[in-house]
């Protein structure tokens, strides 16, 4: 899946901007709309929400729990639940929605019956989040359903995601293991951003991408530098609105300039051969230096060390670099003190 209509130089793989929307919606699918569109705006790839089967994902009691804090919506923690849970026909208004102004539209899935329902709705792909990172048999589920899967690694050490990936493996390839932390904000300090580069190396046939929960843009764009393929950020319309997700979410303004910035990147890293650049010409033209004659030389005469050395000059001569190449050589001709040598000066 390519990311925007940009030209990348030959090789670089421009790296799958998710905006997540999550329940940021606030249980109101207007505000689920402009989220989409918000997120259309800003060059995001992708949109994603959250599907839950509350009975599937939680036990009784900790639905019947009581829910008294700022962020709720609904006086037990199921009743708040609840009203953020947007039905399969509600899901399926915001796909047809994003499908019409050309976003990708995909949801995570917090249980077998959500995996289902995404199945079912054609999703591209799945995410999986970090609260189910210990939960294989889920994965397990979801991974049989050949369908790819974005797995984030949240609240688990370097096993478990072994485990993720053992389990994955046993169906298709198509995985990408998104390095997370799991604390809204997380602390700069815990952001360890070289496990994408561990991940490189421990699961070389699979995407690696980077799932962030800090304030600002920079680590994740420092994720992209560090080679990751996706890069999943929540999306808000207002950092001070109810619910926990808000302060570490990126109003759209900053979610455009994050993926402005992860645009330039891409084409600032390239590829891993070192060549001469086509910007560079004029400046080798102009500043590059050329071997030139040190005194005067008579023809006949064979190149010695002192005999050269190393100028900007007009006309340009042989490179600088060759000055070894050179000694030893026979001119065929004078030259003057200063005069660029050529390697139409030399005796065959």
């Amino acid at each position: 899946m390519a990311a925007g209509a940009q030209s990348y130089p030959s090789g670089v793989k421009p790296c799958i901007v998710v905006a997540e929307a999550g329940q940021n919606h606030q249980g109101c699918l207007d505000i689920a709309k402009q989220l989409i569109l918000e997120a259309k705006l800003c060059g995001a790839d992708c949109i994603k929400f959250q599907k839950t089967c509350l009975e599937e994902k939680f036990n009784e009691s900790f639905l019947n729990k009581k829910y008294d804090s700022p962020n709720s919506w609904g006086a037990t923690y199921g009743d708040h639940k609840r009203f953020l849970e947007f039905t399969e026909e509600q899901f399926l208004q915001l796909q047809k929605y994003a499908g019409e102004i050309g976003i990708i539209f995909f949801s995570t899935a917090m249980d077998k019956v959500s995996v289902d329902v995404l199945v079912k709705m054609s999703m591209p792909f799945i995410k999986i989040g970090s609260g189910d990172s210990n939960n294989l048999p889920l994965i397990d589920y979801a991974a049989s359903k050949h369908i790819p899967l974005i797995v984030s690694t949240g609240m688990i050490d370097k096993k478990g995601v072994e485990n993720i990936y053992t389990t994955v493996k046993k169906y298709h390839n198509n995985l990408c293991l998104m390095h997370c932390v799991s604390a809204y904000p997380t602390p700069f300090e815990d952001c360890n951003l070289n496990v994408i580069k561990d991940f490189q190396t421990s699961f070389p046939d699979i995407c690696i991408g980077y799932s962030g929960h800090e304030i600002g843009i920079s680590v994740s764009l420092a994720a992209v530098t560090l080679g990751a393929k996706i890069i999943e950020r929540h999306i808000t319309l207002d950092k001070t609105q109810k619910g926990s997700d808000h302060s570490c979410s990126l109003l759209p303004s900053e979610m455009k300039e994050m993926i402005s910035q992860i645009r330039i990147i891409e084409k600032a890293l390239g590829n891993p051969i070192k060549q001469i650049a086509n910007s560079e010409r004029s400046c080798i033209e102009k500043l590059q230096k050329s071997l030139v004659a040190a005194v005067k030389l008579s023809k006949g005469h064979i190149l010695q060390k002192d005999d050269l050395k190393i100028k900007v000059s007009k006309p340009k001569g042989m490179n600088g670099l060759l000055y070894d190449e050179v000694i030893g050589r026979k001119l065929h001709g004078d030259k003057s003190e200063n005069e660029p040598i050529f390697e139409t000066d030399f005796i065959i």
